[in-house]
């Protein structure tokens, strides 16, 4: 595991998009592994930056999130699909029909979740996984829990993650109670994989997570399984790190 500690989130976004532009130049129909959040905001801005320079073509690449509300429609304002399309599909020159984001109104979420691990399969697999952290640990909607769950798969929120998403709505009730999420093993598939994490919020977790132990009570923790993990954090984010 690479871990690269940085001054500013500019830093952090210029770095992220260096591994990802390397991806996409190597392979001109790379499949991303998409997070959301306010961590990669900053990184998909550098993107939009770099094609709008003519230094990035995203004709040929696919997609694919990591997870979706559920249920919610994918033009609700609080949706993953919304948030991919505000801050990077609108701005690029990406095919959002190979754009992958879980659908938060299928009707069969065994079935939906069964086709959505065949279709990255179909695609090749992911290239690189974008991921951010929770406090606790957490990657996608994969909660500590004394067992996760592989693949993708529909999961209820906790209380603390519903509390903590309450702000980007207008009152906690509005909160979807459940979630559509990639599995930690759909997740260490991914060939290459990027972790972003500011603010002191997240020391605990990424001191966990390099500790190099595994525990299901940290679901990060099991990036230590991948053989190609780069962490890219500030200081505070770095701060329970041996120096």
């Amino acid at each position: 595991m690479r871990v690269i500690v940085c001054d500013s989130h500019e830093e952090i976004a210029r770095l992220g998009a260096d591994m990802i532009e390397e991806i996409m130049k190597s392979k001109k129909d790379a499949v991303l592994g998409l997070a959301t959040g306010s961590t990669p905001v900053n990184m998909y801005s550098e993107l939009i930056r770099r094609y709008e320079a003519g230094e990035l073509d995203f004709s040929c690449v696919r997609s694919v999130n990591l997870d979706e509300y559920y249920p919610i429609a994918p033009d609700n304002d609080q949706s993953y699909r919304y948030f991919m399309n505000k801050n990077l599909f609108d701005h690029v020159n990406i095919d959002k029909a190979n754009t992958y984001v879980p659908d938060g109104l299928c009707e069969d979420t065994d079935a939906f979740c069964a086709s959505y691990e065949a279709k990255i399969a179909e695609l090749g697999g992911i290239d690189i996984q974008v991921l951010g952290i929770g406090g606790n640990g957490h990657i996608a909607f994969n909660e500590p829990a004394e067992a996760l769950e592989p693949l993708t798969h529909l999961t209820d929120l906790t209380p603390e993650t519903i509390a903590a998403n309450s702000r980007f709505f207008e009152s906690e009730a509005d909160v979807p109670r459940r979630a559509l999420t990639m599995g930690m093993g759909s997740i260490l598939n991914a060939r290459k994989i990027l972790l972003l994490a500011t603010g002191a919020a997240k020391a605990d977790a990424i001191a966990t997570l390099c500790a190099g132990k595994l525990t299901t009570s940290c679901p990060a923790s099991l990036l230590n399984l991948h053989d190609d993990v780069t962490v890219i954090c500030d200081r505070a984010a770095a701060a329970g790190l041996q120096a």
